[in-house]
């Protein structure tokens, strides 16, 4: 990223989008962080807010005025900002549409009325559905979709696409499986630990504890997005980021037990899938990331002890859930 100065980062109080905001002070780049905060944190921007090189806008994406005028001079875009709640996606079908869709638009033309043409997007592996070809490469036949937030980041992605061939935009489009790390504070890995710190005891796991899941660590993910971006040389890049490597949710379950010294009695919801839109088998073919040179210094069992530990040291990312 040596020809980049400027990064404006939308979602930057986020788990994703503040841990990219440190990496790129850490290169000296001039950072501008837009978020509203109803899910970031401003905690995790403590460090950040001590850098000259660093500038907070508290804004949302959904006010096209605002972002426009907060967006210029910047040379790229990690556009971060999404209602990431697959779960409970169908409760509130239009923020799906709203935060991931139409939020994805409003930055687009804010870039260009700005005239600025780079963009990384944080899509998902949701967008392959239930895959029939695993692992799943970035070329495979998309099926019918699954959850309103998959078709959602789908739809996200077709309009950074479309921006890119009429107004020659270049964009980096990272299909993301989970990510795990420092500041995670969504996700089951947060489920069950919060669940473990009520009832050590018992606990019940959504669908039946065998559904495969493959995860990247943040700072792994942080170091494939760079590589990306600094040596693509399209207009439009897809890449699905992941680790070489998936586990099931009972095994997950197991190693989170383990470190906290505990032995639940597990309980089951039932079924293949935990709710509507669960993928039951999530692993991204990543051959394409890795053939610019990239590989993961984490696997997936390192990336939960982390998790779980920084959970176990940051009590009050708990105390902000029940607030919520």
């Amino acid at each position: 990223m040596n020809n980049i100065d400027n990064v404006f980062i939308t979602g930057g109080a986020g788990f994703i989008g503040s841990n990219v905001a440190d990496k790129m002070l850490n290169l000296g780049k001039n950072v501008t962080v837009y978020d509203n905060f109803s899910t970031g944190n401003r905690r995790f921007l403590e460090k950040a807010l001590k850098n000259n090189k660093f500038s907070l806008i508290e804004g949302d994406v959904l006010d096209p005025i605002l972002l426009e005028k907060s967006i210029t001079n910047n040379d790229f875009v990690f556009h971060f900002s999404a209602n990431a709640d697959v779960r409970f996606g169908l409760e509130d079908p239009k923020r799906d549409l709203e935060q991931n869709t139409i939020a994805t638009y409003n930055v687009l033309e804010a870039m260009r009325k700005n005239n600025i043409k780079n963009i990384g997007f944080s899509s998902t592996g949701s967008v392959y559905g239930e895959a029939d070809i695993i692992p799943t490469p970035e070329n495979a036949p998309f099926p019918i979709q699954t959850s309103l937030y998959g078709a959602s980041k789908l739809a996200g992605e077709g309009l950074i696409s479309s921006y890119c061939e009429g107004y020659n935009f270049k964009s980096w489009i990272f299909r993301f499986v989970g990510v795990l790390g420092e500041r995670y504070t969504h996700g089951h890995l947060f489920d069950f630990y919060q669940k473990l710190k009520k009832n050590p005891l018992e606990m019940n796991v959504l669908g039946n504890g065998k559904q495969k899941k493959s995860y990247i660590y943040i700072q792994d993910c942080i170091e494939s997005m760079i590589y990306a971006i600094d040596k693509s040389v399209d207009n439009i890049n897809i890449y699905n980021l992941g680790c070489d490597e998936y586990i099931e949710v009972n095994d997950s379950v197991k190693i989170i037990s383990d470190f906290l010294k505990l032995d639940p009695k597990l309980t089951y919801s039932g079924g293949k899938k935990g709710w509507v839109g669960d993928n039951p088998f999530i692993y991204l073919d990543t051959k394409k990331i890795r053939s610019l040179g990239w590989k993961e210094n984490n696997n997936i069992d390192t990336g939960i002890i982390k998790t779980i530990k920084w959970l176990h040291e940051n009590q009050w990312v708990f105390e902000n859930d029940s607030k919520k």
